[in-house]
């Protein structure tokens, strides 16, 4: 078994308990992602492919940007 390593692991974001909403996921990791210095273009590319997909699909685009919990 092979532990993913994600693409930004300084970034934690806190997703228990909070929104479940896609949209609010794919907001709160940008806000963090951009907070850490990201650049616009990386912002653009996570959002174009966390918003390629199902509700399933933004949350494993989030575990492979940032450090979730």
């Amino acid at each position: 078994m092979t532990t993913l390593v994600p693409r930004y692991p300084e970034v934690y974001v806190q997703l228990s308990g909070t929104d479940g909403n896609a949209f609010a996921i794919i907001g709160t990791v940008q806000r963090e992602l951009k907070r850490a210095g990201v650049r616009p273009a990386e912002l653009a590319e996570f959002v174009q492919e966390a918003t390629s997909g199902d509700y399933d699909h933004v949350l494993q685009t989030a575990m492979r940007w940032v450090e979730v919990g």
